[in-house]
């Protein structure tokens, strides 16, 4: 691996500009390269060996554009296909998941305390949160509600009025996440209303920690950078986004997530892979 090679980053669909967002902002020297498979979204309700089969064939194409990170920026396929991708890439570079950065930040930062999750049905009921989290042996209670309005939600744009402040406040009101004294947010969704939901707790004077897993995973990866002297210091980076079905509404939708909106390029991954 070399410094001066590219970032990869996919997901499902372009949920996870939001983690491509958050690399941006900690390692602005870096070269992108994302892929949204947009083409099988959502992996939520796909089976585990679909998962990881496109898993795997997105990080073929990332390592064919000489990525030293691959970075699984969805929690469906951090938590299927995570293990399969990382022995598959090997030493080829360095692989990366939302879930396993939040964990640790959690065992760092939020022992002994309540924990909720907010996140799609599929990475509520599949448990791997709640599987890592006991794992940690550090008596932290743990509690998590699936939330499916919430992504179509931000991907029709409602976002910051009336109507998402009553949908935002009607799960957070729910009785299983009383009393939790952090949140994670458990999409790459959930970012864009990050803010609404500190402005709910806020109004209740309720004190709670809102963990961005776009953010820890961000972070965590600049350490590994800086630590295996893989910072890219040089200027001029270049960013590529592809996606594997292409829609003029994916484009539009893009600024929601990224901040900015920015050319797609369809690419046929699953033809040349073949």
């Amino acid at each position: 691996m070399k410094s001066n090679q590219p970032i990869g980053i996919f997901d499902s669909g372009i949920g996870g500009l939001t983690v491509a967002r958050a690399v941006k902002k900690v390692l602005p020297n870096e070269s992108l390269i994302y892929f949204g498979d947009t083409a099988h979204l959502p992996y939520g309700d796909k089976s585990t060996a679909a998962i990881q089969a496109y898993s795997v064939r997105i990080a073929e194409m990332l390592l064919k554009n000489k990525c030293k990170v691959i970075l699984i920026a969805c929690n469906s396929a951090s938590s299927a296909a995570y293990d399969l991708v990382t022995e598959y890439v090997g030493k080829r570079a360095k692989v990366f998941d939302v879930i396993n950065p939040t964990v640790d930040f959690i065992r760092e930062n939020h022992s002994n305390e309540k924990i909720g999750l907010i996140g799609t049905k599929q990475t509520v009921t599949g448990g791997v949160y709640a599987k890592k989290i006991d794992q940690l042996k550090q008596d932290i209670e743990f509690t998590s509600l699936a939330t499916p309005l919430l992504v179509p939600m931000i991907e029709e744009g409602i976002y910051d009025d009336e109507i998402s402040k009553s949908i935002i406040a009607k799960y957070l009101n729910d009785s299983n996440l009383d009393g939790i004294k952090s949140l994670i947010l458990g999409c790459t969704h959930y970012p864009i209303i990050k803010n609404q939901i500190a402005d709910y707790y806020h109004q209740l004077n309720k004190s709670v920690r809102i963990i961005d897993s776009a953010e820890t995973v961000a972070l965590a990866l600049k350490s590994f950078l800086e630590y295996n002297q893989l910072v890219n210091k040089g200027g001029h980076p270049s960013d590529q986004f592809f996606v594997s079905d292409f829609t003029h509404s994916f484009e539009k939708t893009t600024k929601i997530f990224f901040n900015n909106e920015v050319n797609l390029t369809q690419l046929p991954i699953w033809d040349e892979l073949n």
